[in-house]
């Protein structure tokens, strides 16, 4: 398994100094912002497609600082009622999958998006409750007229460059748990045709705390279902207080450290290796031994000091759980 980083932290930096600075580190992969609300601030996608030249330079790069692209993040929202947006998030999402290829990976890492709650709304509408009646009208629309239809035909795109979708289950997105996840890549596949998925997860277990959920369970269960294509690393920690008197769900802005009910940290901040040693066993288990990619959002550590902690402590935990030949094999 190899550690990476997911590179949006750097973004504005310039490029051979960002890849300079992942080497000396001790990273094995990078994953490149190419769009959506990542950006794309360390080199120009359009520019990457068109140009044999400057793909050329991006993987010379690459090879010169022993580092792999472990996939491209265009975290985006192609779904949206407003048109001006979806289309946007849209074609960031076409260039990445016909760009990944390009840059030595199959994966692309974005989120299933969320439609509005009819065809007229202009805002998306994330439903979390099964009542009132409204909402089942709601989840129908999304589901049936918009969602499925949307990633039947992404995934006819992505088979015919050999790419993989790894979604990332984030709330106020349709997709937004094991569950929504795998009935998503299902429904599309099955529209799809024949063949294996190729809308999978991206497994970021920071979104599953809060929400309640093991991410090793979750792991387990997009492991069954043969969907663990990626892995984010980020932690979240819990305010016990704060959650017993509000609940989790909790819609305070990011900088309010002192009253939220859990925040973004860097791994070993919120969870320490008793998660984290356990969490990448069961990665194994399901045959995952692609990337770590480290998420650094940790609001009380800078991007240099949060990203150091969070490579010192996973390359422990990777390590103590490299697999060894069985002495009577």
């Amino acid at each position: 398994m190899k550690l990476g980083v997911m590179a949006a932290l750097f973004n504005g930096r310039d490029f051979e100094e960002v890849l300079a600075y992942c080497a000396e580190s001790g990273l094995d992969a990078i994953e490149l912002p190419v769009g959506g609300y990542p950006g794309s601030g360390l080199f120009d996608p359009a520019k990457a497609l068109s140009s044999k030249k400057e793909r050329e330079r991006i993987n010379g790069l690459l090879g010169d600082y022993g580092l792999v692209c472990s996939g491209l993040a265009v975290h985006g929202n192609p779904v949206h009622p407003n048109k001006r947006h979806a289309k946007k998030d849209h074609d960031d999402f076409v260039r990445a999958v016909k760009l990944a290829p390009m840059l030595g990976t199959d994966i692309v890492i974005t989120f299933s998006g969320c439609p509005g709650g009819s065809a007229t709304d202009k805002q998306p509408n994330w439903v979390t409750c099964a009542w009132p009646p409204d909402f089942a009208g709601i989840l129908e629309y999304q589901w049936e007229k918009v969602l499925v239809p949307y990633w039947t035909q992404q995934a006819k795109l992505c088979r015919k460059h050999g790419v993989k979708v790894a979604w990332e289950a984030h709330p106020g997105f349709c997709v937004y748990n094991p569950d929504t996840l795998i009935r998503l890549s299902e429904k599309a596949t099955k529209a799809a045709g024949r063949g294996k998925p190729v809308l999978g997860a991206n497994l970021d277990p920071s979104h599953f705390f809060w929400q309640g959920i093991d991410p090793v369970l979750a792991a387990r269960e997009l492991g069954e279902a043969g969907l663990l294509f990626y892995c984010h690393a980020k932690d979240t920690e819990l305010d016990t207080h704060e959650g017993a008197v509000n609940g989790f769900c909790d819609a305070r802005p990011y900088t309010d450290l002192k009253h939220r009910s859990w925040t973004f940290r860097t791994c070993g901040y919120g969870h320490g290796h008793e998660f984290w040693k356990p969490f990448i066993s069961m990665l194994r288990r399901y045959g995952y031994d692609h990337v770590l990619s480290i998420e650094h959002e940790d609001a009380y550590m800078s991007i240099d000091e949060g990203l150091q902690r969070a490579i010192e402590f996973l390359t422990e935990a990777i390590i103590y759980d490299q697999p060894a030949t069985p002495w009577w094999t």
